[in-house]
């Protein structure tokens, strides 16, 4: 990942954490977050593959959260990390979290186009059961319709998968 994409995905994370909370305590909050950033990640290195893409984001920022407050009932916050959250990153990091294969294909693709390597996703990929009890609400794939639908149809673009393939969840 381009470290200029760092600000985006700690509050694209961090914002998902909020909006999908972790059971409870200080490790299962660790786990959580670590498998929000892993995703964010892989979202990240996808959407701004290049250090152009990422140096232009760094520059104008994420856009905020205020659509994604508006698709979960969340309370509008105006604390200023929020206004480094990207929607549309949010969006496919709710697709890979939902979605195992879909997070398989998408890590596929970031390391065939970024050099990511698998074994940094194993989190995200394959999360034991502690991982899945700590991540339950923010792996829950009808708790994170509404989020991930907002941009799954570019998720889907980007991977070249066609909606209409029923191996493909939609």
């Amino acid at each position: 990942m381009h470290p200029q994409l760092a600000p985006l995905v700690a509050a694209t994370a961090q914002w998902l954490l909020r909006a999908y909370p972790p059971e409870n305590g200080a490790v299962d909050r660790a786990l959580a977050e670590a498998q929000a950033r892993q995703a964010v990640a892989v979202a990240a290195a996808l959407r701004y593959p290049t250090d152009l893409d990422a140096a232009l984001v760094a520059l104008t920022g994420g856009g905020g959260a205020g659509r994604l407050d508006w698709a979960t009932g969340a309370e509008p916050d105006e604390a200023p990390w929020r206004s480094w959250v990207d929607e549309v990153l949010a969006s496919w990091a709710a697709c890979l979290l939902g979605e195992p294969r879909l997070a398989e294909a998408a890590v596929a693709a970031a390391a065939a186009t970024a050099g990511h390597a698998h074994a940094g996703y194993r989190r995200l990929l394959a999360p034991g059961d502690r991982d899945l009890r700590a991540a339950a609400l923010l792996r829950h794939p009808d708790l994170l319709a509404p989020v991930a639908d907002l941009h799954r149809a570019r998720l889907l673009a980007a991977l070249a998968l066609d909606p209409e393939d029923p191996a493909v969840p939609v």
